[in-house]
């Protein structure tokens, strides 16, 4: 049986959106569509042994989840790890080692799940999921969406008195007019991030690039991770759409412990 470790982090305050991790999304505490989404995930999933630990500074947040969901690990965050220049990678080693000291084992992948990007299906868990469970070649695994704008066609960048094409086209490409003509690019949406345990352990960089890695698309309505109010007003709006109109979603809303 393949064991999981699902990682919660969210610091206490924000400076960008004041402490966003403790705001009611669409009447639900935002903080409870991922674990209601990974609990839906486990069920589908039941060769999994999964655990869920939170991260945390905040001890309302660390209230907040206990009253709905007793069975996650809080974790009191270190204080070398509140600080908003603390790299999120740090917190989810951090969660992996403490959570592996206290179950006495190995877990063979770990999934982080961003509290600010609610919109997500059980579905789109697993699909990450799966793809890493079946590469393992692979050092991780996240979500992506489609790209609006691509940096060969229509995106520029400023280079001081004028700006040019974000990425010029090599000698011997075939020049491209049409955003269908240019190579793929991908939205990073922070979303679901599926590590080796591995390689996660054994990161001391706190960089991914260097690693093997592939991507999991989602719905592209779902690129938003909350970081300003203005953000958490577009994503209730684009939320009670998707609540009313697609039951992948509603799923997940319906499944918040009452």
């Amino acid at each position: 049986m393949e064991k999981l470790l699902v990682t919660i982090c969210g610091r206490a305050g924000s400076k960008g959106f004041k402490n966003k991790n403790l705001k009611v999304f669409c009447e639900k505490p935002l903080v409870y569509y991922s674990l209601a989404a990974a609990e839906l995930f486990a069920k589908e999933k039941p060769d999994v042994q999964m655990d869920i630990c939170l991260n945390t500074d905040s001890q309302d947040l660390a209230k907040l989840v206990a009253e709905k969901y007793p069975e996650v690990v809080f974790l009191p965050r270190n204080e070398e790890l509140s600080g908003d220049r603390a790299p999120k990678m740090a917190v989810i080693q951090d969660s992996l080692r403490r959570m592996e000291e206290k179950k006495g084992g190995q877990y063979d992948y770990v999934m982080d799940l961003d509290i600010t990007s609610p919109l997500r299906t059980a579905q789109d868990i697993r699909n990450a999921y799966d793809l890493k469970a079946s590469r393992q070649d692979l050092d991780l695994v996240f979500s992506v969406t489609e790209s609006r704008r691509n940096p060969y066609f229509n995106m520029v960048r400023d280079c001081g008195d004028h700006i040019e094409k974000g990425i010029e086209q090599k000698e011997g490409e075939a020049v491209c007019t049409a955003r269908q003509m240019a190579p793929v690019f991908y939205d990073v949406n922070a979303s679901i991030y599926v590590y080796k345990r591995d390689f996660l352990r054994e990161n001391t960089t706190g960089i991914i690039w260097d690693a093997k890695i592939h991507v999991s698309q989602m719905m592209d309505t779902g690129i938003l991770d909350i970081d300003s109010e203005e953000d958490f007003k577009l994503m209730e709006v684009i939320g009670a759409h998707l609540y009313a109109n697609l039951p992948a979603f509603a799923q997940v809303r319906d499944a918040i412990r009452k």
